[in-house]
């Protein structure tokens, strides 16, 4: 059983993202972009949780936008979302996601949670956990996976003001 903790849209909020990880002990962490800066200092914090990143539309890296993963014998497709247009819906997604034979596709840039299987892929899209908007508390998502029954759980957790 693997707990992956997905993050997106930090925003220079390192203090949010530290406090994801303390509350849950995650097995892997996935930033989701925006701000690729943030989540090399959360990987500085945490050199003994393995890191997947990739950089959003704010981010000016010449890193790969996208990547696919294979963890616990799942196949996970993370980006940032700007390059598919999620933020007017997610067919696009979804589409490039079943054309790639992923089981579970992850962007952010919306700065809005978002989650459904369809067509037997599942998309998530966890917040933001630096800068939510529209009037939202920060979020980030927790992905359980276990390998020996290839089953998996998708939640979202929020940072409630003032929690520390």
């Amino acid at each position: 059983m693997k707990k992956i903790l997905v993050l997106s849209d930090s925003h220079g909020n390192v203090e949010n993202t530290i406090y994801a990880v303390r509350m849950n002990c995650p097995d892997m962490i996935i930033h989701l972009g925006d701000c690729w800066g943030d989540a090399g200092r959360l990987a500085a914090a945490y050199r003994d949780i393995p890191m997947e990143r990739v950089p959003g539309n704010c981010d000016y890296q010449q890193e790969p936008e996208e990547k696919i993963l294979l963890v616990e014998g799942k196949k996970i497709l993370i980006c940032h979302g700007h390059r598919y247009a999620v933020k007017s819906g997610y067919l696009t997604f979804e589409l490039a996601a079943r054309e790639k034979g992923v089981d579970i596709a992850m962007c952010g840039h919306t700065h809005r949670v978002f989650y459904d299987r369809h067509n037997g892929v599942a998309l998530f899209n966890p917040g933001s956990i630096g800068s939510p908007g529209f009037g939202n508390s920060p979020s980030y998502g927790i992905v359980t996976l276990d390998e020996t029954s290839g089953l998996f759980q998708m939640d979202v957790k929020y940072i409630e003001m003032g929690a520390e």
